[in-house]
């Protein structure tokens, strides 16, 4: 509670009136778009994912970096492009994650683009397998001004950890958040708030107790058990975990596998933010992960005319109308 009540101060810290009042208009229009079944659009994105690269050292089993299986290009995101998004929104926007897919520390201008970020006044943050935090790139983490990281680790010994992370080595994770929390320490810095984030499955699920005794131990600020998202569930998987309570799907009691959560007509994340690729692609949310309902593209429009094009107006709608239809919301928790 007490780092989320550090993250928050530091969230408010970036808060101007005009991104308030943003943030306020877009939730109305959100709140009237349910209750009129109509998309309204007021605002711009208060919050945006901009995905440094596609790259990535790991091969993990549910994600398209790690299988290589990417059908939109694949590359990295260029500074300019960056400063042009950052140009564009620093008026607005409140949160950044600098993160989709791939590790964003194979950019070899990583921390630069979060010290640009910072430095117009948004709160970032980004996710990473941490098999990179060596003492160069920590020492740039700390000096970015990044505020919140979040480090997967999804087991405490290294035969488990890479059954989900392939290719992964534990004791580099495990040296790397090592010294990042020590020299944060030694330089008397609060940030980056450090979050171990575990991907709850059938193969770590006994490890919960060991993982939140070694948090403890090592000192983060955060340890978050994160149900994991499994292609082609309906099969089944040996990623479900047992204790259902960590599962984003249950049993239909036919043999099947369906969505713990129920889809509703309605999703707060069309209205307050977007995912924007490494080449500028706009893309409604993290779920769209091969960029297959792509609403524009940076570079060659700005995000506000992006933002309130005819194609976004009728995703939005068909959120509204029935959001099952919608491929990537059918295997969503929103």
């Amino acid at each position: 509670m007490k780092n989320k009540w550090i993250t928050i101060r530091a969230y408010l810290y970036h808060l101007s009136f005009k991104k308030a009042a943003n943030f306020f208009v877009l939730y109305l229009s959100f709140m009237l778009s349910r209750a009129l079944k109509k998309p309204i659009h007021w605002g711009f994105p208060t919050t945006l994912s901009i995905e440094p690269t596609t790259s990535c050292n790991l091969r993990c089993p549910e994600c398209p970096s790690g299988l290589r299986s990417f059908t939109r290009p694949t590359g990295m995101l260029s500074e300019n492009l960056f400063k042009q998004i950052i140009g564009e929104t620093k008026g607005y926007l409140t949160y950044l994650h600098l993160y989709f897919q791939g590790e964003p520390y194979l950019h070899p201008q990583f921390t630069d683009l979060v010290s640009l970020a910072n430095q117009a006044g948004i709160f970032t943050s980004t996710s990473t397998n941490a098999h990179y935090l060596n003492e160069e790139n920590v020492q740039k983490t700390l000096d970015s001004g990044l505020k919140q990281l979040i480090i997967s680790m999804d087991g405490i010994t290294q035969e488990i950890y890479q059954e989900y992370r392939v290719g992964g080595k534990l004791s580099k994770v495990k040296e790397g958040l090592g010294l990042l929390l020590k020299l944060r320490e030694e330089r008397n810095l609060l940030f980056p708030r450090i979050v171990l984030q575990f991907l709850v499955t059938g193969q770590n699920e006994h490890q919960i107790p060991e993982i939140k005794d070694w948090a403890k131990e090592m000192g983060v600020d955060e340890l978050q058990l994160k149900s994991t998202q499994i292609y082609h569930f309906e099969n089944g998987s040996e990623l479900i975990p047992k204790d259902l309570k960590y599962s984003r799907y249950i049993s239909d009691g036919n043999g099947k596998w369906k969505l713990k959560k129920k889809i509703e007509n309605k999703c707060w994340r069309m209205w307050q933010g977007a995912v924007i690729t490494w080449d500028g692609r706009v893309v409604p949310c993290c779920f769209d992960k091969d960029g297959y309902y792509v609403m524009g593209k940076v570079g060659e429009q700005t995000l506000g005319k992006i933002w309130k094009n005819d194609k976004y107006r009728a995703f939005r709608n068909q959120i509204l109308e029935d959001r099952k239809q919608i491929e990537i919301c059918k295997n969503c928790t929103e």
